[in-house]
């Protein structure tokens, strides 16, 4: 019997699986969140460490807010129109949207939107602010927040109104850019942008998405924790819109991740179009950056798109390896995790890059 005990046991400790480089990364970095990767349908690795809210562990499955990773879909939607040859980058907005009261609409052009280069309005930036700092673009009045925060108001005041400069001029990271082009994709197919994502992403993969709305109150989600303080200052999460309203479960943003990969949402075309950084404008690419680094373990440099997002507490990085097929996911509520730079070939983010597409 004791053999048979003594046998057992080492039939269990062969049979279990080899550690993760990631659990050692993860653990030496204390990242409480989720992390997901893999490079097929199904992931390879998910773990989910610390807490979602007080007594509550994080899950893979839960739902969170997406952030400015919303802009990744929205140029997915957008790239399926000009596959379509419905919409084309280089044309200006004007020629979809003859009366959009902006004075530069006959210039600024789709590809302009989605590379930052507009020269529009930044609500981030240009004010005005409300005594706590949040800028007033996100916090409408409450009686009023279904009209004033929606895209197709905004897209026509505020984002259409006292541009930085003329089109062309430069990047400038903007989320009136992606609230353009929402309300420019309700209007040129008459569907909202609730509907699109629902059609156009999730319903072909198979995942569940959400947007929030302005003027009601948001979905449960996993809420963040701002750096040095206890709870969030993120105005009404539905005046993002198109730049930054989704939500979502973290495994569905790795199935989205394996759409792109796959061709299950654009062609190989379309999505190299997508996925082409441009130096120039410091490795952006259309609604997400792409840029090539040596990652710690691979013979050669690895082409990268990165996607993030950041409203509040809540803190997201999404990366692809196209040439690969990885996919590795990063969720946490910790506002100001130091998740370091990729393209600086340092830092928790590069670590964890670096094990799941070269094994190191």
């Amino acid at each position: 019997m004791r053999l048979r005990a003594a046998a057992a046991a080492l039939l269990a400790v062969a049979a279990a699986p080899a550690p993760h480089p990631l659990d050692r990364i993860i653990a030496g970095a204390h990242f409480e969140g989720v992390a997901i990767a893999g490079s097929g349908a199904q992931p390879d690795y998910v773990r989910a460490t610390g807490f979602a809210a007080k007594g509550v562990r994080n899950s893979p499955g839960a739902t969170w807010r997406w952030a400015s990773v919303t802009k990744q879909l929205t140029a997915t939607i957008v790239m399926q129109e000009v596959e379509g040859g419905r919409l084309e980058l280089d044309r200006p907005v004007s020629a979809y949207w003859p009366d959009w009261p902006q004075v530069f609409s006959d210039e600024i052009s789709i590809r302009n939107l989605l590379q930052h280069t507009s020269g529009l309005a930044d609500p981030n930036e240009d004010g005005p602010d409300l005594p706590d700092g949040m800028p007033a673009f996100y916090r409408p009045p409450a009686a009023q927040a279904a009209t004033l925060g929606t895209m197709q108001y905004e897209a026509t005041h505020y984002c259409a109104e006292h541009p930085r400069g003329r089109p062309g001029g430069g990047f400038h990271y903007d989320n009136c850019d992606f609230i353009v082009l929402g309300a420019l994709l309700e209007r040129t197919t008459g569907k909202p942008f609730a509907q699109l994502l629902q059609e156009r992403i999730a319903a072909p993969l198979g995942i569940r998405l959400g947007l929030f709305a302005p003027g009601v109150p948001p979905a449960a989600h996993v809420r963040g924790i701002e750096k040095g303080a206890t709870g969030e200052n993120i105005g009404d999460l539905g005046t993002y819109g198109a730049a930054g309203s989704v939500y979502g479960t973290p495994l569905a943003l790795y199935a989205f991740d394996r759409g792109l990969i796959d061709n299950r949402l654009l062609g190989p075309a379309a999505t190299a179009t997508m996925w082409a950084g441009d130096a120039k404008l410091g490795a952006a690419a259309l609604g997400q950056w792409q840029y090539s680094v040596p990652l710690e373990g691979c013979a050669a440099p690895v082409s990268v798109v990165e996607r993030r997002g950041e409203i509040g507490g809540v803190e997201i990085r999404n990366f692809i390896l196209p040439a690969t097929g990885h996919a590795l996911v990063l969720f946490t509520r910790h506002g100001g995790f130091a998740f370091g730079e990729v393209w600086q070939r340092k830092g928790f983010a590069y670590s964890a890059l670096s094990a799941v597409g070269c094994g190191s």
